[in-house]
């Protein structure tokens, strides 16, 4: 069917499947970033169990390394902030290439007479 189609259409086709192949891609970026977020922000009330006398450890590698209570709190406060703006980064990343996908598809379904403007039963 592809082989058929008029250049103009075959073009906007490899188009959607780009912008298919990028929705995926920032999908998993997304639930990765999501992921991490929410193991650091656990990990963030548990601080709020732990007396800040207790002797902290914190991985750097594949070394885990002493370290004080606050400069634990610190870091993982600014991971939960960095994370949070790469999420929602992500999530209008998302949006944007849905758009384009929905505008791409309904000019790939003009171009190919099965637009929207007819609609079922137009004909009749």
């Amino acid at each position: 069917m592809q082989g058929n189609l008029p250049p103009e259409a075959q073009e906007k086709l490899e188009e959607l499947q780009d912008l298919q192949e990028t929705a995926q891609q920032v999908a998993t970026q997304k639930q990765q970033a999501e992921s991490q977020l929410k193991e650091s922000e656990t990990a963030l009330e548990e601080l709020d169990d732990i007396d800040e006398d207790t002797t902290m450890y914190r991985e750097v590698g594949e070394l885990l390394v002493k370290t004080d209570f606050d400069e634990a709190r610190e870091d993982l406060e600014e991971k939960v902030s960095n994370l949070e703006v790469r999420v929602e980064t992500l999530e209008k990343q998302e949006n944007r290439v849905q758009e384009q996908f929905e505008d791409l598809q309904s000019d790939l379904q003009q171009m190919l007479g099965g637009g929207p403007a007819g609609g079922p039963g137009a004909g009749a």
